[in-house]
């Protein structure tokens, strides 16, 4: 299956079941709207977790009619954390969301090994990007989880990403391992990294999917720059995912791609026992809503 926009997400997630969502600290307004949102759309059903008061208060001003919706009193964030964490766990809800909470606090219930949703060992940010330059939907990880991972956590970051596209109906997604050039240089750690993840893949050690690399960024996304340098095979070109050599990389083509190139994105962190929807305050709505229609999606 090829997904070619957000909006066929949207369309995944409610050919689903309605998938509960707990949102810890929810008193927050971009956080609630896109709630509001989703809800209106058909795709979740919302537990908030937070200031009772302020989520009141804040439903009334932006017309999120709260009724049968249900609200759980914590006025502590870290602690409405662990609320919506032990929500999962005990099997009253299937997302969890960042609400007016710092990622530190969130991510310590989440990691917490008797009570928390721990399952693989690395936690990765995996976003889904629409762009008015690319013929699909476009996977790039990671962009904001993991500052410098070694060689195994990238098979994780792979992991998670290619989980992301099974669920949503590709069950060989092309993955393309990033660095500044296409050809192997001792020098640079990316180029052989990426060599070894091909070999990997070749010889049945990750699977599920098809890795190639490395590439410059142009060849992995373009067949005309990647046939100009005389580059071949699969995922030449047509990449579903690109997988970045560090955060510092992932994040500023995560940006760039929001901010200049014009592309709107859907984005959670993977490897706990469910999706976690984290969106940052410079997300628009659209990236706020379409977040929680991955999560839903998937």
């Amino acid at each position: 299956m090829i997904l070619k926009s957000l909006n066929d997400i949207v369309e995944l997630a409610k050919a689903k079941e309605k998938r509960r969502l707990a949102v810890a600290a929810a008193a927050d307004r971009p956080v609630l709207e896109a709630v509001k949102n989703a809800y209106e759309n058909g795709i979740i059903v919302p537990i908030l977790v937070g200031n009772k008061n302020e989520i009141e208060k804040i439903s009334k001003e932006i017309k999120f009619d709260l009724s049968g919706i249900e609200i759980i009193e914590e006025s502590d964030p870290a602690k409405a954390s662990i609320k919506a964490v032990a929500l999962i766990k005990d099997g009253k809800a299937d997302i969890l969301m960042k609400g007016l909470v710092s990622t530190a606090p969130l991510l310590k219930a989440v990691l917490d090994k008797e009570n928390g949703l721990r399952k693989g060992a690395t936690l990765s940010h995996f976003a889904l990007i629409e762009s008015p330059y690319y013929h699909k939907l476009l996977g790039v990880t990671d962009a904001a989880m993991n500052i410098a991972p070694e060689f195994a956590e990238k098979v994780d970051i792979i992991n998670n990403a290619v989980e992301v596209f099974h669920r949503l109906g590709n069950k060989n997604p092309k993955v393309a391992i990033i660095g500044p050039l296409e050809v192997v240089n001792p020098k640079i750690e990316s180029t052989t990294h990426a060599a070894m993840l091909s070999v990997m893949n070749n010889r049945g050690q990750i699977t599920g999917c098809t890795i190639d690399g490395p590439f410059a960024i142009d060849n992995a996304v373009s067949k005309e720059a990647a046939e100009h340098k005389g580059i071949h095979g699969e995922v030449a070109g047509d990449a579903d995912i690109l997988v970045t050599p560090e955060l510092n990389s992932g994040n500023v083509l995560y940006k760039t791609l929001m901010f200049l190139g014009g592309c709107t994105s859907a984005a959670v962190i993977m490897g706990a026992r469910v999706p976690i929807v984290l969106t940052s305050r410079a997300d628009t709505d659209k990236s706020k809503m379409m977040s929680i229609a991955l999560a839903a999606a998937m």
